[in-house]
């Protein structure tokens, strides 16, 4: 059995209560906070290894939270929205979350996500040591053991699921990543069950670094261009 922590954020105590019974059913201790002061606080109490966090919280929102808990320290984060918006999404994954669910979803997904992230864990770890110290590709550099990208020189800030889809990137540049290789490498997946949070994290990269630096082939994947 996982003694793996999760950290469930939900004002709604009937959908809070159903995570974390199908949660702890699945092996994971499983803590719970109702709104955005009390979920900081339990965050920086229990150490979760996975945060659950829904966006509507009283108090201040689970964009607020997921702010303040990524400041302390690199948390994952599944996010659940009400709202299928892709500003409200993008904005989301800005803040530090890995993955998003809308509401309504099925209790298996939102396991099917968790064991994802935490997952994504350790390949991160993996595909760190994999990899050179510093990666260069036309102007844009990733020191992948301080986790830290300059473009021109410039420090640009990255959550670390950008980071992680970028190294992967990085590692054949002007090559074609495909999706599914993205999928399995950076988060675990070995279906296109996350292809929508991919899609959003490329898009957010795109939007840091500029967007000609990563092509899309359509129906294929993605290429990080060496020289843009």
């Amino acid at each position: 059995m996982s003694s793996q922590t999760v950290l469930v954020v939900e004002d709604d105590r009937a959908i809070n209560d159903a995570l974390a019974a199908r949660l702890r059913s699945e092996g994971y201790v499983v803590e719970q906070a109702f709104d955005g002061p009390t979920a900081v606080e339990a965050a920086g109490s229990v150490v979760p290894d996975v945060l659950v966090l829904d966006v509507m919280l009283p108090g201040f929102d689970g964009l607020e939270v997921c702010r303040r808990v990524q400041a302390e320290r690199p948390v994952p984060v599944l996010m659940l929205t009400a709202r299928d918006d892709e500003a409200d999404i993008l904005v989301g994954l800005g803040v530090g979350a890995d993955d998003y669910l809308t509401k309504p979803f099925r209790m298996r997904e939102v396991v099917a996500r968790v064991k994802a992230l935490l997952r994504r864990v350790d390949r991160a770890a993996e595909l760190a040591r994999a990899l050179p110290t510093v990666l260069d590709a036309g102007g844009l550099a990733l020191d992948t053991g301080a986790r830290r990208v300059r473009v021109d020189g410039a420090e640009v800030h990255l959550t670390p699921t950008e980071f992680d889809v970028l190294a992967c990137l990085a590692r054949e540049p002007g090559q074609v990543i495909g999706r599914d290789r993205l999928l399995a490498e950076v988060w675990g997946w070995s279906d296109a069950l996350g292809s929508r949070t991919l899609d959003s994290h490329v898009k957010a990269l795109r939007a840091k670094l500029g967007g000609e630096r990563i092509r899309t082939v359509h129906g294929v994947g993605y290429a990080l261009e060496a020289r843009p």
